[in-house]
């Protein structure tokens, strides 16, 4: 159980890191555990694709969580977002 909670904690990070690299605003704290947990699996699948090496990884519970390719598959998730969300009047 403290590893799940673990790794939603750093999903957070990463998502709202990824978020706040785009300029995301809307969404709160669980739209960045799901843009994490999004942009860690993208972000791994570019990492094996183009043979990038594991820069810095978190392992809980038997799950390794890439923390770099993680933050930048949630940019990258983020930027298509805002891409087809439409912008509200502010």
């Amino acid at each position: 159980m403290l590893d799940m909670i673990i790794l939603l904690i750093i999903a957070a990070i990463t998502g709202s890191i990824g978020r706040t690299l785009v300029g995301f605003k809307k969404g709160g704290c669980i739209i960045s555990i799901v843009v994490g947990f999004i942009g860690a699996y993208i972000g791994t699948i570019l990492a094996r694709e183009f043979s990038f090496p594991d820069l810095f990884s978190f392992e809980a519970g038997g799950i390794k969580y890439p923390i770099i390719w993680s933050i930048v598959g949630a940019a990258l998730f983020t930027a298509i977002l805002t891409l087809i969300v439409p912008r509200s009047k502010d």
